[in-house]
Order: C-alpha cells, then sequence, then structure tokens
C-alpha cells in the first residue's frame, strides 16, 4: 500500500467510483462492494496522476528499464496507457478471443527477451493479470512485475511475478453458491467490462 491510499480512496468516494450493492466480478465471485476505476479515469488529469504513481511504484520494483507496458483490455486499457506515458514506453494490450483466451491482437507483437511491465486497474483473484503474464512468456518477452490502482485481495492474489498497488483492500467476496446478498434476495448488478 502506497502513502497515498487514503487520498486514492478519497478520489474514488468523490467520482462516485466506490459502490455499495450487490455485484457480479469479473472473477464470478460476488461482493457488496465495488471500485469503478473508470469513474475515476473518465477525468484525464486523474489518470495521468494515478499513471505517473503507479509507474514509480514499479519502477522502484523493476530497477531495469522496461520498454513496454501490457495491459489486459477493456479495465486496464487507460492506466497502462499512462503507465506507460509516465516509463516512456510503448503500450500494448491484449484481449480474450472467442474461446475467452486472452491473446495479442491487431497487430501487437513482442520482441523476444524484451522486459514488460503488466498493469490493471483492479486486482481481485489476479486472473487477468496472470493470464497476461503468460501470454507474454508464451511470446518470448520477459514480465518482471504488474501493477494495479486497487487490490481487492489484501495482497493475496499471485500474478506470477512480484506485484504492486497504490491501494491495497480487503473487500469481501463470496462464491455465488455461498453468497449472503443472494440468499437476502438483493439485486445483482454486473458492472464490469466483460459481459455475464
Amino acid at each position: 500500500m502506497t502513502p497515498q491510499a487514503d487520498a486514492i480512496l478519497e478520489l474514488f468516494r468523490a467520482t462516485g467510483a466506490y459502490l455499495n450493492g450487490h455485484f457480479r466480478l469479473t472473477s464470478g465471485l460476488h461482493s457488496p462492494e465495488y471500485l469503478q476505476c473508470a469513474l475515476v479515469l473518465q477525468y484525464p488529469r486523474h489518470a495521468e496522476e494515478l499513471g505517473g504513481l503507479l509507474a514509480s511504484e514499479l519502477r522502484r520494483l523493476t530497477p531495469e528499464p522496461v520498454g513496454l507496458v501490457v495491459s489486459p483490455a477493456l479495465g486496464g486499457l487507460i492506466i497502462g496507457h499512462e503507465v506507460a506515458r509516465a516509463l516512456g514506453a510503448r503500450f500494448i494490450f491484449t484481449e480474450r478471443d472467442e474461446n475467452k483466451k486472452m491473446t495479442l491482437r491487431r497487430g501487437f507483437a513482442v520482441t523476444p527477451g524484451e522486459a514488460a511491465l503488466v498493469v490493471e486497474d483492479v486486482v481481485t483473484t489476479g486472473g487477468s493479470t496472470r493470464d497476461v503474464v503468460e501470454v507474454l512468456r508464451a511470446t518470448g518477452a520477459r514480465p518482471l512485475a504488474a501493477g494495479s490502482i486497487v487490490d481487492r485481495s489484501g495482497g493475496q492474489a499471485d500474478v506470477g511475478v512480484p506485484r504492486v498497488a497504490l491501494m491495497t483492500l480487503r473487500v469481501l467476496a463470496y462464491d455465488p453458491a455461498q453468497c449472503t446478498l443472494c440468499v437476502q434476495g438483493v439485486p445483482m448488478v454486473k458492472p464490469g467490462s466483460r459481459p455475464g
């Protein structure tokens, strides 16, 4: 957790990005809280500031120069681009194909041995970030570290490389079969970038 975590949490609240209710997360888990980074990142000044802060944290984690930042679409696009800008690096992104497998598309390519960072908006289980790390390794790149604005796992998510977050929270997440909100009949919302 960074020294700026309290200010970042307040930024989420001020922009309406810290939501309470019953949410189905991208991971499939259910939660009473949701951090909608898009509501913060819709303001370029906030995106630039958070990208600069995350770039600084990633520099501390990996002092080796990095020329490539990669994010999973859709959630990681804005913050990944801003981190790349702050680092003076190239930015590309991965997408899921029709079989939901993470892949490089749109003519993006990496060079074998190229040092890369993976940047995401929010980590809950770390699945999307880990998928990007695996895509990079499969292409011969060297994913050195990962970063996110928010870590909802309380620091527990394993993404296959060292990682840092600007704000680490321990947010409740339930297996759908044991979700107390479902039992109570609270209507569920799926606010993320991936359908259903």
